[in-house]
């Protein structure tokens, strides 16, 4: 009696192993695909900022993705060791100072990207762009978030004996 009590156990881990693999897989491409809007809604935003700024310089909308993905990989590389390097001057100013952080950020995107694809003409313009480019994004995820988000009937809660509840 006791093997079987262990066997119908182990049957129901690897059922719960499962369907919580199969929910971790699903959510992997959810967060995949939430990265490539973002970054198109990135894109976009650029696109708008340069047609507002004089001062900056998109040749075209590939150029745009491009600048987007270079701004994501240097906001998880680079930014956090500039605000720490720089924490003393951002508590003096009252945060004022994480401009100029995200200013040279968007200096040094354009130093990698290159003169043809993507100009800045000072900083400024880069400050500007900055500001600019975070309302932006603020507006378009706000407009998009809706389409992209999770429905409620997506969440999937189970109650101790394993049986879907919503």
């Amino acid at each position: 009696m006791a093997t079987k009590s262990v066997a119908i156990y182990l049957l129901y881990f690897i059922k719960i192993g499962l369907v919580f693999i199969r929910d971790l897989y699903v959510y992997k491409k959810i967060k995949e695909m939430n990265f490539i809007i973002k970054l198109f809604l990135n894109a976009v935003a650029v696109v708008i900022a340069s047609y507002a700024l004089s001062g900056i310089h998109v040749d075209g909308f590939g150029y745009a993705v491009a600048i987007a993905f270079v701004l994501a990989i240097l906001n998880v590389s680079l930014k956090p060791i500039l605000v720490l390097f720089t924490l003393p001057a951002t508590i003096l100013t009252l945060g004022i100072f994480l401009l100029f952080i995200n200013a040279a950020i968007i200096k040094v995107a354009a130093w990698l990207i290159g003169s043809p694809g993507f100009v800045v003409d000072g900083w400024g313009w880069a400050i500007l762009f900055s500001l600019l480019l975070s309302i932006l994004n603020s507006v378009l995820e706000k407009v998009v978030k809706p389409a992209i988000a999770p429905k409620e009937s997506d969440t999937k809660v189970y109650d101790k004996d394993g049986n879907r509840i919503a």
